[in-house]
């Protein structure tokens, strides 16, 4: 793999009104015409912000587009430092994010910023309200930033983003920021593949049992209390270090932090705390395990799309669920029959 491409002076020109960004909301699936991949991926891999911002957009399409370029890049990826931070909404996190970025850019680094934000029940789109906070990045030619939707499908937005990671970590970014809700077996997916994971709260926000339930303080590498000013921010630092010391947590003990995002206070401890469990990642060899289980997970949930796809073309789901509600089957007999027919399919296939 060879080195990043050089990172745009500071003197480049501004991008011009959209460009970095995806197309106004459209509904899921929209027809984008011919591709050319070559173009395309040479752009990619030159940071040209169109060009990153069209590839994205590629791979929320899906279909053979996503495949291809994901196949082209991966070669290249491996050396962003990839960082999720979700946590209950108010707690702050796309103000922290915004400061966390500004601090890696006065250090020369460049950063790549995905924000996954819940689907328009109308149009199918992202609601930009991270962006719009985030505005004043928008600028900046080393900071790349885009809001991915969720829209509702198996395992999409975890797949979606994580192609969006590869693309960023190929095209030069030293920084992928992956902001989300912290709510929703999608959300956690998504942080389950990244390098480290920051969960954010805020004093007397009550949604820390719910972090719990939705499996993100299993998996939190750092702890961010945001909005440190306020009252019961001391409380909540030991409810959080109490229900610590009641998990395994191996070499590494997950910190504590208190931050005012809105004042910048707080920003640098976080960067150098993210940057040491990235140095314990590494030297215990946790990385490599870490992204081994990485691209499992992403197989497996590719594996699986794949499977009920071609049960649906091949048998029908819908139909096969009916007929088995029909005849008081239970559900493993209809999945085993369902599964006899993709596995009779690809023999045909084969055979043929």
């Amino acid at each position: 793999m060879g080195p990043h491409p050089p990172a745009p002076s500071p003197s480049a020109p501004s991008p011009s009104p959209g460009e970095g960004e995806e197309d106004p909301p459209r509904p899921a699936r929209a027809f984008r015409g011919p591709i050319d991949l070559d173009g395309l991926v040479t752009g990619l891999l030159a940071r040209q912000p169109r060009a990153v911002g069209r590839a994205i957009s590629r791979l929320e399409d899906g279909g053979a587009a996503q495949r291809e370029l994901v196949r082209r890049v991966y070669p290249q990826t491996g050396r962003a430092r990839v960082v999720g931070i979700t946590g209950p909404p108010g707690a702050g996190k796309s103000t922290l994010v915004d400061r966390f970025a500004r601090r890696c850019r006065q250090r020369g680094e460049t950063v790549g910023i995905l924000a996954v934000d819940p689907t328009s029940p109308y149009t199918g789109g992202a609601i930009l309200g991270d962006r719009i906070r985030m505005q004043t990045l928008y600028t900046d030619p080393g900071v790349f930033i885009r809001s991915m939707a969720t829209r509702g499908a198996m395992g999409g937005v975890a797949r979606a983003t994580r192609d969006a990671v590869d693309l960023l970590d190929a095209a030069g970014f030293d920084w992928v920021l992956v902001e989300t809700v912290g709510v929703g077996q999608d959300e956690v997916d998504v942080v389950r593949t990244v390098d480290s994971v920051v969960l954010v709260t805020v004093p007397g926000l009550g949604d820390d049992i719910q972090a719990i339930k939705a499996g993100i303080l299993e998996i939190a590498d750092l702890f961010v209390i945001n909005k440190a000013d306020r009252e019961g921010v001391d409380r909540t630092a030991r409810d959080l270090e109490m229900m610590l010391g009641l998990g395994e947590h191996g070499d590494w003990i997950p910190p504590v932090l208190k931050t005012v995002a809105v004042h910048d206070e707080g920003i640098e401890r976080l960067l150098a705390e993210v940057e040491r469990h990235r140095e314990h990642l590494i030297a215990s060899g946790e990385m490599e395990k870490r992204r081994i289980s990485h691209l499992r997970l992403r197989v497996e949930t590719i594996l699986k799309e794949r499977v009920v796809a071609a049960a649906d073309r091949i048998l029908g789901v819908e139909r096969e669920v009916e007929r088995g509600f029909g005849g008081r089957e239970d559900p493993y007999q209809v999945a085993d029959r369902l599964f006899s027919g993709v596995l009779r399919g690809a023999g045909e296939e084969g055979a043929a």
